[in-house]
């Protein structure tokens, strides 16, 4: 098995208390909402939300997947930080066994925050390499969730304050 390691960051005019709520704790009623042509349903299937509970992520029918599974790992809501493992489901393909993330959100000087998201691509073999061109499309997706979400919160100041 091989790692990749990816690492982004972006500023976001949004307090980070508010994202971390939006995105993390509360993204599971949320994002369907916003975006049912890209998210059919968010269900914990196990577990309370916390560390150690498991989401899958249910995809509208017609689209290049149907579902995913991701495993809790660490839930710091005191340092908004959130670590997660994407553990089953077809956008894993045959290359990859998991994809291990940590999100956290900083705060910026002009009131809102800065997200630093790191991706750990764990292949099926060390022969596997995993490019960054190949995980473009995965990467817009989830900023472009970020951007929904970002501006649904700047249009409800008073929702996840």
């Amino acid at each position: 098995m091989g790692v990749t390691s990816f690492t982004q960051e972006f500023a976001c005019p949004v307090a980070p208390a508010r994202m971390f709520k939006a995105l993390i704790l509360d993204s599971h009623n949320l994002i369907p909402k916003l975006m049912p042509q890209s998210i059919k349903s968010v269900e914990i299937i196990q577990g309370d939300g916390g560390a150690g509970s498991i989401n899958q992520i249910n995809f509208p029918e017609g689209g290049h997947f149907k579902y995913l599974k991701h495993r809790i790992d660490a839930l710091d809501k005191d340092n908004l930080v959130c670590k997660y493992t994407l553990v089953e489901g077809d956008v894993l393909g045959d290359k990859l066994e998991s994809i291990a993330y940590e999100v956290k959100f900083e705060a910026a000087a002009n009131g809102g925050c800065v997200c630093k998201m790191t991706s750990e691509y764990h292949t099926t073999s060390g022969d596997v390499e995993v490019r960054e061109e190949e995980i473009k499309t995965g990467k817009e997706r989830a900023m472009g969730m970020y951007k929904v979400v970002e501006a649904y919160l700047l249009e409800n100041p008073h929702v996840y304050a």
